[in-house]
Order: C-alpha cells, then sequence, then structure tokens
C-alpha cells in the first residue's frame, strides 16, 4: 500500500467518525449535515473534515498543516510563523498583495494566519455566492506564495517588534506565560515564542523562507476543512489547487522526555512594573488522547475555567480578596480566541503542561498571591472535590462546553482537533465521557497527575532581588487589605496562606531585554 493509499484510508475512516461525533455535540437532526463523497478526499493524499450544512450562506475554510515552530531550524526561531505571515500577509504568484486585497474586498473576506508548537492554520469565512472566486485566491496563496522581498522585510520588522517591544515592553501578562513555557520546555522544540526570537528572526533570509515553504507545505501534512453551504465540488477544487504542494514532507522532530524538577525553580523577569504578573506550572503527560484527560478537565473547571467566576482561583484570590482581575488554570496550552472566554482550536501538540496564570497583583501582594494560588491546587489535591461540588462542575461543563462550538468555524477547528489526538472532538468526548465520571475517580486521577514535587514559575516584577530574598526567605507573607470590613474567615485562611511552605526554592534573575533575545 502507497502512503497515498494509506492516507485516503486513513482519512476516510476517521472524516466519517468526525462527522458522525459532531452530529451528536451539537444536538442537531442528523439531515442538518451531509458526508462529501470520498473524491471529498482532494488530490494526492490530501485529507478533509466537511460539515456540510446546505441551507447555510456563509462557509468556513481551514486549511491545517501539521508545521509549526517546533519546526524552526536552531538559530533561526520564528521562520515558521513567518512563513506563516508571507503566505497569509503577502502575494501570490499572480498577484501582489495589494492586488489580493483589492480582491477580497468585495466579497468582504480575509485570509488570517496562526503558527502554533505543531500546527499551522489558515482560515477564512465568506458567503457561498463568492466561494469560486475565492479558492483560488487562497489556494495560491498557500500553494504559490510570492514571496516579495518588500513584504519580507515588513513581515520580519514585524514580528522583530512582537518580540523586542510587545512582549518585552507591553503585555507583562504574555511575558510571564511565554517565559514559563520557554523554562519549562528548555532545550526542547517547544522551547521558544511561536513568533521566534529577536536574533532568530534576524537571522532569517528569504531564501530561508522559500526553502521553508518548500519543505515542510507538503500534502500530507494538510487537512482541508469546510463547514457550513458549500457546493460539493468545491473540496475536490481546493485539493486539487493545492496539489502544487510538495508530496511529502520532514519528519516529526523528537520531542524529549521532560525533565524532573525539584521545589520551586523561579525566573524573575525584572522590569519597571507597576503590578507583579505570574505564572506557574509543570509538563503534564496527558493529552486529549488519553482517558485520563477528561476527569483532569472537570477537576480543572472547578479549579480555574478561563475568565469564569465558577473556579476556586477566581472566587478566592479575585472574588473573596480583590488581588486582581483574574485568576485561572489549565490542563493544556490555551490560546484565548480573540475576545471571547473560549479556546483557539487548532492548536494540537504531542505534550502539555498544567499551569495557573495569576494575572497581575500588586508587588506587595505577589508572594501572598503565589501562595495562595499553591494552596488552592494543594487542597484539590490532598482534599479532593466534594461530591456536590462534583456533580455542580459536571453539570456546569456539560453545559459551557457545548458553547465551545456555536460557530461553523469552531465546530470545524474542534472536529479537526479530533482527528489529531485519534479522538472524536472535544466537545463530543465530554458529553460522553463526563456522565460516567466518578468523584472518587476524579479525585484519583488529580492526586496522579497534579501531585509534584515542583514546578516552574515565572514572575514578572520591578525589584527582583527584594522579590528572591522574600521567596527564598521562607518568611510567611501576610496580606494587608487597603479597605476594612474582610470576613472573618477569609482573615483566617489569610493567616494558613501567607505562612504556606514554599520548598526548595531556587530563582534566577533576567533582565527584561535578555528575554527571547535567542
Amino acid at each position: 500500500m502507497t502512503n497515498s493509499e494509506h492516507w485516503n484510508g486513513e482519512f476516510r475512516r476517521r472524516l466519517f467518525l468526525s462527522l458522525l461525533v459532531l452530529l451528536s455535540a451539537i444536538e442537531l437532526s442528523p439531515n442538518a449535515f451531509a458526508l462529501q463523497p470520498a473524491t471529498a478526499a482532494g488530490a494526492r493524499g490530501t485529507g478533509a473534515t466537511l460539515l456540510v450544512s446546505p441551507s447555510d450562506p456563509l462557509v468556513a475554510i481551514r486549511v491545517v498543516l501539521r508545521v509549526g515552530s517546533q519546526d524552526d531550524p536552531a538559530g533561526k526561531e520564528g521562520l515558521a510563523a513567518l512563513v506563516a505571515s508571507m503566505v497569509a500577509e503577502g502575494g501570490s504568484k499572480s498577484r501582489t498583495y495589494e492586488q489580493i486585497l483589492a480582491a477580497l474586498y468585495p466579497m468582504a473576506a480575509t485570509m488570517e494566519a496562526s503558527c502554533r508548537k505543531e500546527a499551522t492554520v489558515f482560515r477564512g469565512e465568506i458567503h457561498r455566492d463568492n466561494l469560486p472566486s475565492y479558492i483560488p485566491i487562497a489556494t495560491e496563496m498557500i500553494a504559490e506564495p510570492r514571496f516579495d522581498a518588500d513584504d519580507f522585510e515588513r513581515l520580519r520588522n514585524l514580528a522583530i517588534d512582537y518580540v523586542t517591544k510587545f512582549l518585552r515592553g507591553n503585555n507583562d501578562e504574555a511575558l510571564g506565560k511565554w517565559t514559563l513555557q520557554t523554562e519549562l520546555y528548555k532545550d526542547h522544540p517547544y522551547g521558544h515564542p511561536d513568533m521566534g526570537t529577536a536574533q532568530g528572526l534576524k537571522s532569517i533570509t528569504l531564501a530561508d523562507v522559500k526553502e521553508f515553504h518548500r519543505r515542510h507545505y507538503s500534502r500530507k501534512s494538510l487537512t482541508i476543512g469546510l463547514a457550513g453551504g458549500f457546493e460539493p465540488s468545491a473540496p475536490e477544487r481546493i485539493g486539487n489547487d493545492l496539489a502544487k504542494l510538495a508530496a511529502e514532507g520532514p519528519m516529526l522532530p523528537a520531542l524529549p522526555a521532560p525533565r524532573s524538577v525539584s521545589g520551586l525553580e523561579v525566573t524573575i523577569v525584572e522590569k519597571p512594573a507597576e503590578a507583579t504578573a505570574i505564572s506557574l506550572g509543570f509538563r503534564l503527560d496527558v493529552t486529549r488522547s488519553d482517558e485520563d484527560f477528561y476527569a483532569l478537565a472537570l477537576a480543572n473547571s472547578y479549579l480555574g475555567e478561563h475568565r469564569t467566576f465558577n473556579g476556586k482561583l477566581m472566587q478566592d484570590l479575585r472574588g473573596k480578596r480583590g488581588l486582581n482581575y483574574g485568576d485561572y488554570s489549565y490542563v493544556e496550552d490555551f490560546i484565548q480566541d480573540g475576545q471571547t472566554t473560549f479556546q483557539m482550536p487548532n492548536n494540537p501538540r504531542r505534550q502539555q503542561y498544567f499551569s495557573i496564570w495569576i494575572r497581575p497583583v500588586p508587588a506587595d501582594k505577589a508572594v501572598f498571591a503565589l501562595r495562595a494560588a499553591l494552596w488552592e491546587l494543594a487542597r484539590l489535591v490532598e482534599d479532593g472535590m466534594s461530591r456536590e461540588h462534583f456533580e455542580a462542575t459536571r453539570s456546569f461543563l456539560l453545559s459551557y462546553s457545548k458553547l465551545w462550538v456555536q460557530t461553523q468555524s469552531r465546530r470545524l477547528g474542534y472536529a479537526i482537533d479530533g482527528e489529531f489526538y485519534g479522538q472524536r472532538d472535544l466537545v463530543t468526548e465530554l458529553a460522553e465521557r463526563l456522565p460516567k465520571l466518578t468523584v472518587e475517580n476524579v479525585n484519583a486521577v488529580v492526586r496522579k497527575h497534579l501531585k509534584r514535587g515542583g514546578m516552574k514559575v515565572a514572575i514578572v516584577a520591578k525589584d527582583g532581588a527584594a522579590l528572591r530574598e522574600m521567596l527564598i526567605s521562607g518568611k510567611p507573607s501576610p496580606i494587608t487589605y487597603d479597605t476594612s470590613g474582610t470576613p472573618p474567615d477569609v482573615l483566617a485562611e489569610d493567616k494558613t496562606i501567607a505562612a504556606f511552605p514554599l520548598k526548595n526554592v531556587s530563582v534566577q534573575i533576567v533582565p527584561v531585554e535578555q528575554m527571547f533575545e535567542k
């Protein structure tokens, strides 16, 4: 059997399962979607995920390639993201970028790109009447980019500015989160920001961009996704247009096993900052491919669902104490989808990590906030969820997760992710698995995976030396409130939190201008 034959057979099996699962996940009539013929797989081994809704006037498109920042060559960190930017924000073989914008404007259409660790995503949404005109423009951009020298300089400079000005200067939350990731994955293909490093980006040439596209943008790594009221011939047309891509690409890079961490390994990024942003976590040997993931997802929703008030972190750190804007936890890498509260689809990873985000807090309350987060995690691990909290959280998550697929494009993204993990889409998996869980099972999974001897901590702060002394001294860090009237039970908890032990603390201080330099 050839690689193409294997790919087509595997694609058809996964496509059929994905669509059946999606029907149950969004609780629609089976007639709402229809499976396209086998020719929808496209040309020469190209895979496809199709969600057909004949009455829908809109069409969502996602072209996902199994290539990402993990494929950046050493010394050229940011190459994969720069290539994606040049595809989506540069010209094509027959059009300059200005001509592409002029052609897309009357259609109210765009091409957006995202480069993550293991996937590059091109996506758009368009009225079905304009799809025949949109397809040749979009596919030529992906398969035959123009790679103009002026576009290269413009987009590379934007990427350098993102790293040196936005991350280092304007967004302490993002700075802390990327610091955590680079520390968690040091000497690892995941070990740099997806956008790259300052020196890595400066070293990239236009020839590097062209060669990366030629080698890594292949039909074998490609999934075509369509959702909405498209014509039956559209998937095959896209696949045939993208047949200009190479048939095969390089093998996936090997991912080293996690390095053990003992105690708290703290990195303080020192910069002039009025508030202190904190991110902490550890690598996790669980992904959506594993049965334990779904129990962890439920427990995590109880601890700190993103930007909701049902999480214990949010209730106790913000609600009771007013420490900051928000406090959340995650059992996989989380990228917020625009201004929503939801996770961005198509960020699949072979390795994941657990993390807690503490949005910036006043400097004098930073160590207390860190202790409070560790205390909340320890309570979950040691005491577990009560049956009452388990039932309430399960009911919430079963309902809330259905909102994650409220648009055509998001449903399509989750269906494609299900193929990556060898599962159905996440919402369907949760709908089937959560009712079968017990509180005993969830608490056992939490103890198995979240009980750790140590973790990485990233802190963005203005006085690194003073903060280091507070962390390694082991002394209590009592909190002082700016207003009176704090309830007695909260004050009693504060004494416990202030003395929560910080064990085996090691601290390195890094000036902000050195972060993500190379």
